[in-house]
């Protein structure tokens, strides 16, 4: 990789699932932000008959290749939440979050993480907004011509703006 292949503005946001992975690769420009590119990583086509190893290998894949793609400066996961009455659930999102945590260190990128109820207040100004409030503030926030579709996308722009905007106000 030489230095016209990198952007150090660029940030990618990942909101992380077994099944359906959210993705939001943002760029700082001029007046704020803009969309490269968002969209979902899917896992496995048949999950009844794909194992674990299988689907892990499908998300640690994707994130591959929209890294490759992109060359963000720093990679930002949502962190992991998990009610005390579903801990199979945390169990199987950490198998999610740990692939792409290692494809981000991989390639010695930063990873940053930040708590869902911290993303919407940054975002939306209520740290627990519904999605529907994410949804309107990421059309809102990047100009976008529709909703980002579905939720997942808007909750990985929603975590790479959080970055972002926490980034643009440390460096005041």
């Amino acid at each position: 990789m030489n230095a016209s292949d990198t952007n150090p503005n660029r940030v990618l946001g990942v909101d992380p699932g077994l099944n359906i992975t959210g993705y939001a690769v943002i760029e700082a420009g001029s007046p704020g932000p803009r969309l490269c590119e968002a969209g979902i990583i899917r896992g496995a086509e048949n999950r009844a008959k794909s194992g674990m190893a299988e689907r892990l290998r499908c998300l640690y894949d994707g994130i591959v290749e929209v890294l490759e793609q992109f060359h963000p400066q720093v990679m930002v996961v949502e962190q992991l939440y998990a009610h005390y009455d579903h801990p199979r659930t945390a169990i199987l999102m950490a198998h999610a979050r740990g692939a792409i945590l290692l494809a981000g260190g991989q390639r010695d990128l930063p990873v940053v993480s930040y708590n869902a109820t911290q993303v919407k207040k940054i975002i939306t100004g209520a740290g627990r907004a519904s999605k529907e409030q994410v949804q309107r503030a990421m059309q809102r926030e990047l100009n976008l011509a529709k909703l980002p579709e579905p939720p997942d996308v808007a909750d990985a722009l929603a975590v790479a703006l959080c970055h972002y905007y926490r980034c643009k106000i440390e460096s005041r």
